[in-house]
């Protein structure tokens, strides 16, 4: 309907708009609804000067002003994951142009054989198997994006999905480092002593503090050395 540019607010000022004229347009299409029916009752059954029918018109009407409200729908959702989640406006437009990519008869879904090769466009290591083959990791995500396997995925559930897995990263970055704080007196010294790391008791897997301390002493036992042994 229209193209994406400008920040998201400004994009979805713009779809409203040219929504609005859409539906301004519709008195127009009443007129030649009234026209067709004019030529039914003369048993004027082909029209030689259009291929369109008013039936044809009526369901691209109802489709284009469809897109328009999907469109609203999914601006307003990275907008709210923008502001609520931490996720940036540049990851959100990403996955925006990499569904458009793949959703190439702009139908705004993706049969999963594209949504599979979306994700990988985005950095998702999946396995490549035989088609027909089952892929449990691929099914997993099936089962978080399109639970009812009615064989697509909306703009509106691809979307959810993204914004879910940006926001976990976001989180556990954000856990990481309050974690580093919690060892740093609350952050007054900006690194953390070997005889401290390792005198750390973790509580539990997966925890930001366990996930913090286990990192770094990974990193510490399997650092390079210098020519000073340091």
């Amino acid at each position: 309907m229209v193209e994406g540019s400008g920040t998201l607010e400004e994009q979805l000022d713009a779809t409203k708009r040219k929504s609005a004229e859409v539906r301004q347009q519709r008195a127009q299409f009443k007129r030649i609804e009234d026209h067709g029916a004019k030529l039914e009752e003369r048993l004027i059954l082909d029209n030689r000067y259009t291929e369109h029918s008013t039936v044809s018109l009526a369901q691209a009407w109802d489709q284009l002003d469809q897109l328009g409200m999907r469109m609203q729908h999914n601006l307003e959702q990275q907008i709210q994951a923008r502001n609520q989640s931490g996720v940036s406006e540049e990851a959100l437009r990403e996955f925006s142009m990499m569904f458009k990519h793949f959703d190439k008869e702009k139908a705004g879904r993706l049969d999963h054989h594209e949504f599979k090769s979306c994700l990988r466009a985005l950095g998702y290591d999946l396995p490549m198997v035989e088609e027909g083959q089952f892929d449990p990791e691929f099914e997993k995500i099936l089962d978080h994006v399109n639970p009812n396997r009615d064989g697509y995925v909306s703009l509106q559930e691809y979307m959810a999905f993204m914004i879910s897995r940006e926001t976990e990263n976001v989180n556990s970055v954000d856990e990481v480092i309050q974690a580093f704080r919690a060892l740093t007196d609350h952050g007054e010294r900006p690194y953390i002593t070997r005889d401290e790391l390792f005198a750390v008791r973790y509580d539990r897997i997966g925890s930001p503090l366990t996930t913090l301390v286990l990192s770094c002493r990974i990193w510490q036992k399997n650092r390079p050395t210098t020519a000073s042994g340091e």
